[in-house]
């Protein structure tokens, strides 16, 4: 139901703790992070199988780790690194190889430790599984490192290489150190466990989902018999899996429990670190229904707990999480100001995204960011000179710009991103906060990007400068931007692709592309924001007019009323806004109101079918993938916080959902469903088409055996998708101008 998430608290750390240290991550989308070193002035990369580092601010490369010394003894490749951490006296490395995907990305494998001092190679965990270990990390002192295998926590010690097991009993349901599927594709949680500053305890995360009610997908194709694939998934209405914290010593293999108060299935804990330099824990719950937040400081050797802050709203409290990097060892963590023992909090309570110091010593709270605008993210923060930076962008939602303030609150905001770059900027900092990586680019501006010097945001060589370069890398523009009000005097962003050969005395058949949900928007001044991946071909040059735009409840930085508007009505003001802006375009002299598309996976999907079924006189043509039918059927923790829990208020799961109104459907649907999705079941796809089914409404249906939620696995998957959608679009809404 989501393709990207939003939430809201903060997880940045501004000065070395525990391991402060470079790493390197994947995104979503393939990108890699900056791997910083610990002083800052120089970053790592891996390069032709070998780990390299370029020194600042001349890039003058270095060999850290050879191809010879990535090579184990006995064989003749290096191996394949696809994430490396060091250990805090920067004397060991780990290395992560042979990696498996584990729902959304690739967190299990292999692991080896490189030792400078030495010069060896040593791999992790030889007596446990290949490619089962999990989140290994170095303790503070360097002389051990935990992972995670097969749902159990372990200790190894580097010298010896003893495995030691600090839980056992870990099985399918009872998850030790890492997390189930829903906190995982809901608050991005991954890493389950935290070393304590002094490296004689682990605080971890342990899910019980015992009581969790197993839905059984179907394999019919990898054998001749019919395999069921079970996996534990809470539907709305269900109630969560239990969740809990304890503190294993190392000493003697004993868990000591976090007293949490509350029900530990009717509250989610999704945040968990060691305060710096002590033995306590800062834990942050949220209730089911998750519109109160709670901060806890817990007695990591007593167990015992006392609430410090807490947070309501009348919708839902968002978990900001910072960067969206979505990184293999990423979970939600706090940032710690360590002068004043406190932490940096996002929250809307003001109606806007604002970023505020809350003390762990019950001391008033801290507005830092002031002003009707949302903080998009945070990306430094600069304790010595007292400079907290972020993104914003408080003219256009659509775009976003690095700015910086005070910490103490009572500076002025600045802008930072040069003004003469128009579009979406993003920075990645180095340790001492002297030098960032800048990336930038527009809708006709590709990604690009600069090394700068934090100081005058000036690129360290002409060479690279995105200022001196840009008029070489702008495309010429195909993409407009503009803004719509419907009869409703709501405002929606929107961006659209004209016809190549465009002829304002024709009339054209216009595209919709939609998503329209609180998990993410359309309409943002990026490079190839507009390309259709589902289009064989260029649907300019074969005369569509296409367009997108974000409706309210989508989280664009235009406040918190545009973004919570849509508690408990999704698939119904999401809807109507969409609509009703399709109504005021179909008012254009140069759009055939006769030949009307709109297409949508996901969340996308599911919007295309409300479309089509309530507003059939606007969409005459729709291709829905991978949609929620009915909103009854996905998981807790995604549709409670939007939408509240059904034992209350069932009627508005009803009205929102595409279901309700399939016996409207006048126009042609092509309607696409992986048999295999872990996220939106294919149960959709089979209720949907009863429903249609039984009044007689003839569409068009394309299952997709054993693929997921993004319909991508499978030998020539991608090429007959393509080939269906365009083939059904250009039949049921030709296309050019008539």
């Amino acid at each position: 139901m989501k393709n990207v998430k939003k939430s809201l608290s903060i997880n940045l750390n501004s000065f070395k703790i525990l391991v402060f240290i470079c790493f390197f991550s994947f995104s979503f989308n393939g990108k890699a992070q900056v791997n910083w070193t610990n002083d800052g002035n120089s970053y790592f990369k891996l390069e032709k199988n070998q780990l390299v580092t370029y020194i600042l601010p001349n890039h003058d490369v270095k060999t850290v780790i050879s191809k010879k010394q990535l090579t184990p003894a006995g064989k003749i490749e290096p191996i394949a690194v696809a994430h490396f951490v060091f250990s805090i006296d920067q004397q060991k490395v780990l290395l992560f190889t042979n990696t498996k995907k584990v729902w959304r990305l690739n967190t299990r494998g292999d692991y080896w430790v490189f030792n400078f001092k030495t010069n060896t190679l040593t791999q992790l965990g030889k007596s446990l599984p290949p490619s089962s270990l999990m989140f290994a990390k170095f303790s503070p002192d360097g002389t051990k490192i935990a992972y995670v295998s097969k749902n159990n926590l372990y200790s190894e010690s580097y010298e010896s290489g003893e495995i030691q097991a600090l839980t056992t009993k870990g099985t399918g349901s009872l998850i030790n150190a890492t997390f189930d599927w829903a906190y995982e594709e809901e608050f991005s949680c991954r890493d389950g466990f935290r070393w304590s500053p002094d490296s004689t305890s682990i605080a971890y995360w342990q899910i019980d989902a015992s009581e969790i009610k197993k839905f059984y997908m179907i394999n019919n194709t990898d054998s001749i018999y019919s395999q069921l694939v079970p996996l534990e998934y809470p539907k709305v209405g269900e109630k969560p899996s239990a969740c809990r914290v304890g503190v294993v010593s190392l000493s003697d293999n004993k868990t000591t429990w976090m007293n949490v108060p509350g029900d530990a299935s009717q509250n989610y804990l999704v945040r968990m670190e060691f305060i710096p330099s002590t033995n306590k824990l800062l834990i942050q719950q949220l209730n089911r229904k998750q519109n109160k937040s709670t901060l806890y400081i817990a007695d990591a050797l007593k167990g015992t707990t006392n609430s410090i802050y807490s947070e309501s709203d009348e919708a839902w409290v968002d978990l900001f999480t910072v960067g969206n990097s979505r990184a293999i060892d990423y979970t939600n963590n706090f940032s710690f100001l360590k002068k004043n023992n406190s932490i940096l909090w996002a929250s809307e309570k003001d109606g806007w995204r604002h970023v505020y110091q809350v003390s762990l010593e019950g001391k008033p709270e801290v507005l830092i960011t002031k002003g009707e605008y949302d903080v998009i993210d945070l990306k430094h923060i600069d304790s010595k000179k007292g400079y907290v930076y972020y993104l914003a962008s408080p003219n256009n939602a659509t775009q976003k710009y690095l700015y910086r303030t005070k910490l103490n609150g009572k500076g002025k905001t600045e802008l930072l991103s040069p003004e003469s770059l128009k579009g979406s900027h993003d920075y990645s900092f180095s340790s001492n906060g002297s030098y960032a990586e800048h990336t930038f680019s527009n809708h006709y501006t590709p990604r690009t990007k600069e090394f700068i010097s934090v100081a005058n945001h000036k690129a360290l060589t002409e060479e690279e400068s995105i200022v001196a370069n840009l008029k070489k890398i702008e495309e010429k523009p195909t993409t407009e931007f503009f803004t719509i009000t419907t009869e409703d005097n709501i405002e929606m962003d929107g961006w659209m692709v004209k016809p190549t050969n465009f002829d304002p005395n024709k009339k054209y058949p216009v595209v919709f592309y939609v998503y329209s949900e609180p998990a993410g928007t359309t309409v943002k001044d990026i490079y190839n924001v507009s390309r259709n991946r589902n289009y064989k071909g260029n649907m300019a040059k074969d005369g569509y007019l296409y367009i997108s735009l974000d409706n309210r409840g989508t989280p664009a930085p235009k406040g918190r009323a545009w973004r919570k508007s849509i508690y408990r009505k999704i698939g119904v003001i999401n809807i109507n806004d969409q609509a009703m802006a399709a109504k005021e375009i179909l008012k254009w002299d140069f759009v055939d109101a006769a030949r009307v598309a709109v297409w949508g996976h996901s969340g996308g999907g599911s919007a295309t079918l409300n479309l089509m079924f309530r507003y059939p006189e606007i969409y005459k043509t729709g291709i829905s993938l991978a949609a929620v039918a009915n909103q009854l059927t996905y998981d807790n923790i995604y549709q409670e916080r939007y939408m509240g829990l059904p034992q209350e208020n069932r009627e508005d799961f009803i009205e929102g959902s595409p279901i309700t109104y399939a016996k409207n459907l006048e126009g042609n649907l092509l309607y696409i469903h992986g048999t295999g999705d872990d996220n939106v079941h294919y149960q959709n796809a089979e209720l949907l088409l009863n429903e249609l089914i039984k009044h007689n409404k003839q569409f068009q249906f394309m299952p997709y055996p054993n693929r997921t939620h993004g319909i991508r696995e499978g030998e020539g998957t991608t090429e007959h998708l393509t080939t269906l959608y365009t083939n059904f679009l250009k039949l049921h809404c030709p296309p050019g101008g008539r």
